[in-house]
């Protein structure tokens, strides 16, 4: 996900569902020069990212109303666990985030999904498997013309690196 961030240059990062900070732990230690803004629903999550990463670019909140806009946002995992929930509905609330996240950023943002590709014998029931051509797709219509869909490493997922700033051209059939 971090391809999406290139260059030197000063950055702001939400990680939009940080989970305990790992993020904020590999961004510490590397030479990007960043502000972190590390944002989970869980705050007992929360509350052990701020145990963890003591530095003072990265921040922990599990208020969504204390988040702003960033360069770039990144989601990773957050759509892999639907419980109970229909695809069609967890879809829709893929979806309805994947538009909280571009409304987030200013520049670009990331989010992965497992694959539809998975070998059918290990996915579950209770997890969301997505189809990447249909998200690049969507993305693609949706939010710019610049998109990228990445499923060449070995996990059972795919991510989607979108860049704002050109407009979605719509696609011909």
């Amino acid at each position: 996900m971090l391809r999406l961030v290139g260059g030197d240059a000063p950055c702001a990062i939400l990680d939009y569902g940080c989970g305990y900070g790992a993020l904020a732990r590999r961004l510490v230690t590397g030479r990007l020069p960043f502000r972190y803004i590390g944002f989970d629903v869980c705050q007992p999550m929360i509350d052990v990212a701020r145990a963890q990463v003591c530095d003072e670019r990265c921040v922990f909140t599990a208020r969504e109303d204390e988040l702003t806009p960033v360069d770039y946002t990144l989601a990773s995992g957050i759509f892999n666990v639907k419980l109970q929930a229909s695809r069609t509905h967890w879809q829709e609330h893929v979806l309805a985030t994947l538009d909280k996240l571009c409304a987030y950023s200013r520049e670009g943002f990331a989010f992965n999904l497992l694959s539809r590709y998975a070998d059918s014998e290990l996915m579950r029931d209770h997890l969301y498997y997505g189809d990447p051509a249909w998200y690049f797709k969507f993305c693609k219509e949706r939010y710019s013309r610049n998109v990228a869909l990445l499923h060449d490493y070995e996990l059972y997922e795919f991510t989607v690196l979108v860049r704002l700033g050109a407009a979605p051209k719509p696609l011909t059939d």
